[in-house]
């Protein structure tokens, strides 16, 4: 529908002032009959909003059109947020080893490693790089793995990034990682050779913000627990 001819049927409902409830129907059927989908909608009330201005005289009232603007479009409901299926990968083999070090690759800001141990070099290096690239690494582990012969937690510790071991008489047995804030990964795999090479393990990938919300919860707690 031309836009002029939108403008001369709001025009009509407001000559009283006032949208009567058989204006109102016959509003509503218009749009029926034009099967107006959620495009045409906000061409429809960005129209209401032109002829209401046109029809105030002076500044405040222009001002209080545009305020009503304002708090309309913030009440607009929202699409849905768009949440990524989780995923899950399996070893023997690279399926869980290359997921790690795609999503150690591509964090931007966060990365949080809560894992028994670290002996797989190539994953290292991916956390080493991604602490070059300026993203706040921390690491949590068990003190009994980490002064292992291949064990990288130490190696990390010296290149700066943040460190914290459980000392206690048990394990910190814990495998998973978030990154950004916005996935997280978990699962039986170990971030060892023999996990990728030998090993029957798997490895999820989720992106349901209560799991990551959970998930964050105790290495935030682990982290102060382990200071």
């Amino acid at each position: 529908m031309p836009t002029n001819e939108i403008d001369d049927v709001l025009k009509q409902t407001l000559a009283d002032f006032r949208l009567s409830r058989s204006e109102r129907r016959a509003m509503s059927q218009l749009l029926d009959e034009l099967g107006a989908d959620r495009r045409q909608m906000d061409v429809f009330r960005q129209r209401a909003f032109a002829v209401a201005r046109e029809a105030l005289i002076g500044p405040e009232g222009q001002a209080v059109v545009e305020w009503l603007e304002g708090v309309v479009k913030l009440l607009q409901p929202k699409p849905p947020r768009q949440q990524l299926p989780a995923e899950a990968y399996f070893s023997p083999g690279e399926d869980c080893r290359r997921k790690l070090m795609r999503l150690l690759d591509t964090a931007a800001d966060k990365i949080d490693i809560c894992v028994f141990t670290i002996t797989d070099d190539r994953i290292a290096d991916a956390i080493l790089k991604a602490h070059r690239h300026k993203a706040v690494v921390r690491v949590i582990a068990d003190n009994d793995k980490a002064n292992d012969p291949g064990s990288d937690i130490d190696r990390l510790r010296r290149s700066g990034i943040a460190v914290r071991l459980d000392r206690s008489e048990y394990h910190m047995h814990h495998k998973f990682a978030l990154f950004d804030g916005s996935s997280v990964v978990t699962g039986s795999y170990n971030w060892t050779r023999s996990a990728a090479d030998y090993n029957e393990e798997n490895l999820i990938v989720a992106y349901e913000p209560g799991l990551i919300q959970a998930f964050s919860g105790v290495f935030d707690r682990l982290w102060e627990e382990f200071a």
